[in-house]
């Protein structure tokens, strides 16, 4: 058995990258799937699709509309959403795509700092699991597939 993981959170630091090597290091069964990493793409993927917008309001409108498909569909073809609050950046994304998740019915893996309790506190609430750290959400995908 194998489960698809889709990883929501920032996309500025290697974090990603860090879950993936240890859970192929773990030997687990598991494909991801996440938002577009190249933060340019991200940005511009509306006007080459709908071509150039009049300002940046609708720039920013048009390659929404194209990303939150990516994500939508992405998500429904997903098993379990990670999702990262990380210390450094704004996490807007983030919380949209762990709410989307609990939209969707997935089970969300909520990964977030001590320091950040208080201003999730609802949003953990509703996460299946809440860990601090990408080794506690990686320990807590192994054990599904532990037998004894």
């Amino acid at each position: 058995m194998e489960f698809t993981v889709y990883l929501a959170g920032e996309i500025h630091s290697t974090w990603r990258n860090e879950l993936k090597e240890k859970a192929k290091a773990l030997r687990l069964p598991l494909n991801f799937v996440g938002p577009m990493e190249n933060h340019d793409r991200s940005d511009s993927i509306g006007e080459e699709i709908h071509g150039e917008q009049p300002n940046k309001i609708f720039r920013d409108e048009a390659a929404s509309q194209i990303n939150n498909f990516r994500t939508e569909l992405l998500m429904k073809k997903s098993d379990v959403v990670v999702a990262l609050f990380g210390e450094e950046y704004k996490q807007w994304n983030t919380a949209m795509d762990a709410s989307a998740a609990l939209a969707l019915q997935k089970p969300l893996v909520l990964i977030r700092p001590e320091k950040l309790h208080h201003p999730l506190k609802e949003l953990s609430n509703k996460a299946n699991v809440t860990v601090s750290s990408i080794d506690q959400a990686l320990r807590t995908l192994s054990y599904v597939f532990e037998t004894e």
